[in-house]
Parts: C-alpha cells; structure tokens; sequence
C-alpha cells in the first residue's frame, strides 16, 4: 500500500540508465497514468465487496495495458503452445490458446486507497472462447515500493554471505516469508525470479485473497488450509502450462499474522512485511518492541543472515521532487516520530541493542513510502561501524545482482535515495 507522491512530467521521465542494455520494464512508474484512474477515466470494477476484516468496500478495477503491444502478442501465443506439448501433449489439439489482451487491475481498499497493482494476461483456447484465463505477469512490477523492498531486500542478503547465486539457480533452497499479500505482485516476483525460492503468505483478509486469485491472475493451487495441505490436490491443467512449476513453491495461507508466526516453526531467510488495513493504519502489534509478534519473528528469522523488509509511509510529505530525502535530513531518521519508533523496535529486537546486524532505510521514488531493511550477519558490530564500507557492499552487490537476474529496473536507484542509517 502507497501514497502517491506529486506527480511533474519533468521528474517522471527521469528513469535510471546504465551501461547494461535492459529489457522493457513494463512497470516503468511512467506507465502509472494508465492505471492510476481520473475523473474522466476510473476503469471498471471487476469485482466489488464488503470486508469482514476491517478493510471495508474491497475493489478490483481494470484499466487496459498498453504493453505489450498486439505485434508482441504472438510470442507469448507461442510460448504457450510450447508449454501445452511440454505439459500435456494432446492438450492444444482441441484449439490452440491465444492472447485476449492485457490489463491493468488494481486492488482498492474503499474505493480510495490504492492497495496493490499488476498487470494481467488474459488467454482462451480457441474451441471454448467463453472460457477466459488470467494469468498475473511476474516479471512486472508496477508500484516504485515494491521495487524497492527487492531491491534493498536482495541486495542486503547477498551481502551477508547468504549464497543467493545458488538460490537463483534452484541449486540451493531459500525460504521466504511475505506478511500481507494484496494482489501477490511481490510473492510472484520473488518465486518466478528465485527458482529456489519457496515462498509463504500471510493474509488475514480471505477477501483480499478472493480477489487476487478470481480478479487478479494469482494461482489458485497456492492456496492453503489451515491444516497446511493444499486446498486443491493437483493443479489444473492450465495451470501447470501457464506457471510452470512457480505455484508448486508458493503457499498462501488465510491466517493472523502474528498467530502464525506463533503457531509454526520454520525459519526464514527473509521476511517482507506489508501489512495495512483499510484505513491505512500498520498494525501496532507488528512493531511494538513488547509484542509477541516481534518477539517470535525474531526466532523465526535465520540467525547468520536472516533479513527483514517492512514497508512504511512516510509521517509527512517532505521528500524532493525526484523522491530523494532533502540534504537538511540525511543524517537523521527520515520522515519523523513514527518511522523512527518502528525502524528502532526491528533493529532492538531483531539484532539487539550493540549486536551485530544492520538496519538501514532508504526513500522510495515517485511516492511517500520509506523501505525499512534489518539484517543479521552484515559483519559488522556496532562498535566499529564503518557507513562508506556499508553502501560501497550494497552498491557492488546491487550492480550484480542487476545482472545475474537480468531486471528490467536499476536495484541501485532504489538503494542510493535517502539511505539513512539507523542507530
């Protein structure tokens, strides 16, 4: 969940550049205008109902995508004809599949707040056009936030001699955990991007969970009972053609948060938080010093390099135009009283007062958020902490990254803006 930031087109055509040549980011913040919504132009609702959990009138509204263009449609046709003779030869005899076309769809929380956004492809087989299929593209990445808590995320934990190389290539398991789970952009993006990742889900809302999956592309086959056994025992056929393999590592679960870090014993080697009601409110129990929820992550969080990515809005609208911190602030915790009780309460408790670890936040561009990153096992102890040696191994990491993963997006740009230390 965001707040957008003031929106001048002289700033918003300013996007990183670099020397490596990379491909479209069709999550470009400059495509925003197509799904933000206006007077004139709100999109439809694809799907509308009243929360039970506090996170009142629940909306998914489409808006059309303008990426891919119709002339690239055809590849992706392609890809899923391969797929259909990989998985199920036989299967495309009936009517091959074919691209309906792309959309944006945002979650909304009482028509207001933005809560999450991703872009949608839609496909039918040719024998049975009343019959749509949406699938979510992982590989976009639409609101600048979530860029960032990849970005600083992944970045961290390479640097904390965590063998993301391995993890990257499914030669190495990396378990992670995603608290608030909106439309499932970031859960995607993680389990699509790692093929060794295995990735849980925690949202308390069943709505919101309806919504990603009926409205949104989420896969079904994700879905967990409270038991811990699937809801479904094997995925449709669809499923296993479109997400080759990417459902079978996620597992989203109906559940409180700080019951189910309670109630189970596994150990994570990174943990995102996003987690805000309906009126926009993070939860005091998810970073209260005093609560058992912080208290059982910090046992659920693995002890050489476990790292941890909250998102926070920002107390006040004080950011630059481009989304930088002003100089006046740099040296200081950013955005005031709130930020800083939070930042604090993570660090104390996740890395101890004077222990070793790291924890760090950094402004994100284009909106009024800050992403908040705790790590253990950085190497460095507070009583020799060095900053330039800290943002000299964020940066060389960032850099590589960018590459082994091949991102259409600059993990720098979303490390360098306001990096602020917290002590």
């Amino acid at each position: 969940m965001w707040r957008r930031a003031r929106a001048g087109s002289s700033y918003l055509r300013r996007f990183s550049t670099a020397v490596r040549r990379r491909a479209e980011d069709e999550g470009d913040w400059l495509y925003s205008s197509e799904w933000w919504g206006s007077d004139s132009d709100d999109g439809h609702s694809v799907l509308r109902s009243t929360s039970g959990k506090g996170n009142g009138v629940v909306s998914v509204v489409a808006y059309p995508s303008s990426r891919p263009s119709r002339m690239h449609w055809s590849g992706m046709e392609r890809w899923l004809q391969q797929r259909c003779e990989e998985v199920y030869p036989g299967y495309g005899d009936g009517g091959k599949l074919r691209v309906l076309g792309y959309q944006w769809r945002v979650l909304r929380f009482n028509d207001v707040t933005r809560q999450s956004t991703a872009k949608v492809m839609a496909a039918y087989r040719e024998n049975m056009p009343g019959v749509v299929y949406l699938m979510q593209q992982p590989h976009c990445l639409a609101v600048p936030y979530v860029k960032s808590m990849v970005s600083a995320g992944l970045t961290t934990i390479a640097s904390c001699n965590f063998d993301i190389i391995s993890a990257l290539q499914g030669k190495k398991n990396m378990h992670i955990l995603c608290i608030g789970h909106g439309g499932g952009s970031l859960p995607l993006f993680l389990a699509s991007r790692i093929q060794g990742a295995i990735v849980h889900i925690v949202e308390i809302d069943p709505l919101v969970i309806s919504a990603s999956i009926r409205a949104m592309g989420f896969p079904a086959f994700s879905l967990m009972t409270k038991s811990g056994d699937r809801t479904v025992t094997k995925p449709d056929i669809i499923d296993e053609i479109m997400w080759k393999g990417i459902h079978e590592r996620i597992c989203l679960y109906e559940a409180d948060a700080e019951e189910f870090i309670v109630n189970n014993t596994n150990l994570y080697d990174m943990i995102f938080v996003d987690a805000y009601d309906g009126d926009d409110i993070f939860p005091k129990k998810l970073w209260d010093p005093d609560s058992l929820f912080l208290k059982t992550l910090s046992n659920r969080l693995h002890p050489k390099h476990g790292t941890v990515v909250v998102n926070l809005h920002s107390d006040s609208d004080v950011l630059n135009r481009d989304g930088s911190v002003p100089s006046v602030l740099e040296q200081i915790l950013p955005m005031g009283k709130y930020v800083s009780q939070v930042c604090r309460a993570y660090k104390d408790v996740l890395v101890g007062k004077g222990g070793s670890g790291l924890a760090f936040t950094v402004a994100v561009p284009w909106v009024y958020n800050t992403s908040m990153i705790v790590c253990r096992g950085f190497g460095i102890d507070s009583e020799y902490f060095n900053r330039d040696f800290v943002i000299n191994t964020l940066i060389s990491k960032s850099l590589e990254l960018e590459c082994v993963m091949d991102l259409p997006f600059s993990c720098l740009e979303y490390i360098k803006r306001g990096f602020i230390v917290v002590d």
